[in-house]
């Protein structure tokens, strides 16, 4: 009998696929427990248009990462911090101050999370840092690390 999985089953297949297994192990086992429908036409259509709107899905928030990734090019996310001796900063710039000053200064919400340091920022300059935005697309910060007046 032919079925499709509505989650994933151990040993049978991943959520959303037609699988073929025995007349009892559908009857019994998968229908009662809800992990399975049957393979009719309405199902089968059912999960093409389902296939057909999660696709779409994945492609806007694609296009939303890379236009956000556009903007991040353009954009010089300028940070204000005090100094110590040297040079040398009170503390680090985290990527929470970062993401804070990208959404003041240019409107851009991007989750703290997203932003990949390698090293804490703790001196004046300029830094580039990499921005994971999802869906294999990432974006560049260039950050500006001033002195406070």
């Amino acid at each position: 009998m032919k079925v499709i999985l509505q989650q994933d089953v151990k040993g049978q297949g991943k959520r959303g696929q037609m699988v073929e297994v025995s007349d009892g192990y559908a009857r019994n086992f998968l229908f009662p427990k809800k992990l399975a429908v049957p393979a009719n036409t309405d199902n089968v259509n059912k999960m093409v248009m389902q296939d057909k709107a999660k696709a779409a899905q994945i492609a806007q928030e694609k296009a939303e990462a890379q236009a956000v990734a556009d903007r991040l090019r353009e954009s010089v996310v300028k940070i204000h911090a005090k100094a110590g001796s040297g040079g040398r900063l009170f503390g680090a710039v985290t990527s929470k101050e970062i993401a804070d000053a990208l959404e003041a200064q240019f409107g851009l919400q991007v989750p703290k999370s997203k932003i990949v340091q390698e090293d804490p920022i703790k001196s004046f300059g300029t830094y580039e840092l990499k921005c994971k935005l999802g869906h294999e697309v990432s974006g560049t910060i260039y950050v500006v690390v001033t002195e406070e007046t």
